[in-house]
């Protein structure tokens, strides 16, 4: 197993491996907002992260949903495929909470009838400012196609996760996705799908079981993490 560092981020770090397109994934204890400004660790917290996102990209691809995961191989780690990541934030919103709600004058709690899919530029330095298709154009990001593919996948998968999620009694908010492209030019998806890129309100009670619970300590973060986990394993079983 090699150790050699090929990318670090907020959450996570990235190994290259003995096998060529491979790469080992190392879910750190970091938890940050505000794009980095607010930092802590909480321990196990990558743990948690690791085995939810390794349980429902497996369901994904159950549904027919590509992505770069290809398996856990131990408690904070997983194998995926290399990708070049597209610098694209995707957001899909089915009630309206956070930034959304602030921006469009709207009460928390609204359910959204048709699901809001939204493009922000990866950029920590810019604060990863929400852009549109001209916008995703004159960077260079994605071709027309290219986003046309991404809305598409994006939709796609945020109806598998709603009936996840509702099979856990759990309404999921909204949440963000990252594609990337394999060595073929392929668009698959990347990135985690946890309590830390989606919002998750218990369906009875409200309760805020995401990343929100640090964002604005109202909540012990590996606690909610650890519910929202032993739903899904209920669920899987």
């Amino acid at each position: 197993m090699t150790n050699e560092l090929v990318y670090e981020g907020k959450a996570k770090r990235l190994f290259k491996t003995e096998e060529n397109g491979v790469l080992r994934v190392a879910y750190k204890d970091d938890a940050t907002a505000l794009n980095g400004v607010r930092k802590e660790s909480f321990a196990g917290k990558g743990e948690l992260n690791n085995q939810i996102t390794s349980l429902i990209f497996s369901r994904l691809a159950e549904e027919g949903i590509r992505s770069h995961f290809i398996r856990a191989i131990s408690e904070t780690e997983q194998l995926v495929k290399e990708v070049s990541i597209i610098p694209l934030e995707v957001v899909v919103r089915n009630v309206m909470a956070g930034s959304l709600a602030k921006r469009l004058g709207k009460e928390e709690g609204e359910v959204i009838p048709r699901a809001i899919v939204e493009f922000y530029y990866k950029d920590d330095a810019l604060d990863d400012p929400f852009i549109n298709d001209d916008h995703v154009l004159y960077l260079d990001i994605a071709t027309t196609s290219e986003m046309e593919k991404i809305r598409d996948a994006a939709r796609s998968i945020n109806e598998v996760l709603k009936k996840l999620f509702n099979q856990m009694n759990i309404t999921l908010i909204d949440f963000k996705l990252e594609f990337g492209r394999d060595a073929a030019g392929s668009i698959l998806l990347a990135d985690e799908i946890s309590p830390d890129t989606c919002r998750l309100w218990d369906k009875e009670t409200n309760q805020k079981l995401d990343k929100d619970v640090f964002r604005r300590n109202i909540g012990n973060l590996t606690d909610v993490y650890t519910e929202v986990l032993n739903r899904l394993k209920q669920v899987q079983n």
